[in-house]
């Protein structure tokens, strides 16, 4: 691929209205030119926890086909970069509804713009579901974490949830314990691997419409993610089938003031048909834009 056909990457970070928060994707508006390997090595070289490609567009319908990838692999659904490419879209080409066509199916979005100018971007998942995990499954994340039972919630049971990608869904006693996470990088990535799951999605509920959240992503190459649409999708479900939502249906989610990265997911989970709708601004990330090449290049 020549210099003069590489895609330009862009960077936004979702779930903030600023760049110093939230979590950081790479959008690349135009890969119709790049093969997996190609978006593979790209996202590598982005070095965030997950990166978009736009692969076919039809921008008069403003529909669009998207790949996402970690520095590690192909990754089926990935909310944060989601709403970041979504928000460039409606930079780009206005605000209004936009359709993705995604690995896990289609994605319906709502993108508005407030006076102030910035652009708020909502997700509709796909249908979600919840089930109890197994004692085993619970047994080895919480070696893995290092930590015992008695560092969970008894009112919130362990659940691997679905909201595009499954999570394991931890709910611990205290934001104390939350705030102390330090867990066996190799040793989850191997249990993440052996059952499919994506993140782990671990929480503290600090009241039914807030709760704060923690997500390792050692599968992805990345320690941790600031903020996770699709687990917030995931956590949404789950709440839904433990009954344990507000009135409303809807909560907030705190992520990434662990990290220094503060980032605000709102959550609706009210809706009839089990879906989920994810909502959060995205910014550019000043000076942050590049080049790369694909495969040949």
């Amino acid at each position: 691929m020549s210099p003069q056909t590489r895609p330009e990457i862009l960077r936004y970070t979702a779930f903030s209205t600023d760049a110093a928060g939230g979590n950081p994707a790479g959008v690349v508006l135009d890969a119709t030119a790049l093969d997996a390997a190609a978006m593979l090595a790209t996202a590598a070289e982005v070095g965030y926890s997950e990166t978009a490609f736009i692969t076919a567009a039809d921008q008069a319908a403003r529909r669009f086909r998207l790949r996402y990838f970690s520095p590690l692999a192909e990754v089926a659904f990935c909310g944060h970069a989601t709403v970041a490419t979504a928000v460039a879209l409606a930079e780009r080409i206005g605000p209004g509804p936009l359709v993705f066509d995604t690995p896990v199916g289609e994605i319906a979005l709502d993108t508005s713009t407030a006076p102030a100018g910035s652009v708020t971007a909502t997700l509709t998942s796909v249908p979600t579901r919840s089930r109890p995990a197994s004692e085993a499954e619970v047994h080895a994340s919480l070696t893995a974490l290092r930590w015992s039972s008695e560092d969970l919630d008894p009112a919130l049971p362990p659940h691997v949830a679905f909201g595009g990608n499954e999570h394991l869904v931890l709910a611990v006693a205290t934001r104390e314990r939350l705030a102390a996470l330090d867990y066996d990088f190799d040793a989850l990535a191997d249990v993440m691997h052996r059952h499919g799951w994506t993140t782990l999605q671990l929480v503290w509920r600090e009241t039914r419409e807030l709760f704060h959240a923690r997500d390792p992503f050692p599968i992805g190459g990345v320690v941790e993610d600031p903020a996770t649409g699709a687990a917030a999708a995931a956590l949404g479900g789950y709440l839904r089938a433990v009954a344990a939502l507000p009135p409303s249906g809807a909560f907030t989610i705190r992520q990434g003031e662990d990290l220094g990265r503060p980032s605000l997911l709102r959550v609706d989970a009210s809706t009839a048909d089990g879906r989920v709708r994810v909502s959060g601004q995205a910014v550019a990330i000043a000076g942050a834009s590049a080049s790369t090449g694909g495969a040949g290049a």
